[in-house]
Order: structure tokens, then sequence, then C-alpha cells
């Protein structure tokens, strides 16, 4: 398992190599998958999560998100964001390495 980490706006976010995003035709919804482990995500969440590329900075990726909802307030997708990757990086399903 990964190390836990503690988000941080300038982090570059990936996967560990245990994990999986895919999405799930039977379930219709976007997992993470790893062994023996399977955690569904929501619609939004499965949208964060398609832009984790192991790339772009935890700022970039926020930033994309509010191009495309633009109406929504900075500070509330940026805490949005950060609270479901810091529950993903607690879970062992994300990591900064």
């Amino acid at each position: 398992m990964s190390k836990l980490i503690q988000l941080k706006i300038e982090d570059v976010p990936s996967l560990p190599r245990h994990a999986k995003l895919r999405f799930d035709n039977a379930r219709k919804k976007w997992i993470i998958n790893a062994p023996e482990r399977v955690f569904e995500l929501d619609d939004i969440a499965g949208e964060v999560m398609q832009l984790i590329n192991g790339k772009d900075t935890l700022k970039q990726i926020i930033d994309k998100l509010l191009v495309k909802y633009e109406d929504a307030p900075k500070e509330q997708v940026t805490n949005d964001v950060v609270t479901m990757l810091q529950s993903l990086a607690d879970k062992g399903f994300l990591t900064n390495e």
C-alpha cells in the first residue's frame, strides 16, 4: 500500500500502481479497482478522477474544472476537490509520487 499523503495545491496526484480507474458498465459508474477492493465513484468524483493523469498539479486540475463549471465559486470547487481527493488518499487510492 502507498504511504498516506497530505495533499497540497502544488502536488501532482496519481493513482498508485495497484489501482486502476475504469468505467464499470454493469454499475454504470466510474470505479477505482484495486486488489480485493472496488471503490465506486459518484458522477462528480468520476469526472475529477478522469483528470488525474500524474502530470497535472492539483491546481491545474481545479482550473480545468473551473473552466467547465464557470459559474461555480473557485473556493467551493477547490475545497470540494481537495476534500474528495484527500479522502481517497487517506484510503490509499491516491498518491503524489
